[in-house]
């Protein structure tokens, strides 16, 4: 089953059920990633249990490199 989702305001559909599965399905990897889930900040820890709903807001943020 798949479902409608937004990523960094992108519109996506994706069979991943927890955030955790979302970030291998696109991937990202890497713990040094940021995640939000609908404004809510999710920590690398909680990822593989926080499970997604239809039409949830994502955001992922990585580090910038150089100056």
């Amino acid at each position: 089953m798949s479902m409608k989702i937004f990523v960094n305001d992108e519109q996506k559909q994706v069979a991943a059920e927890t955030l955790s599965a979302l970030l291998k399905e696109l991937d990202y990897e890497g713990d040094w990633l940021a995640t939000a889930v609908n404004g809510e900040l999710v920590s690398a820890g909680e990822r593989d249990l926080f499970k997604l709903n239809n039409g949830d807001k994502i955001e992922i943020l990585s580090p910038m490199q150089g100056g």
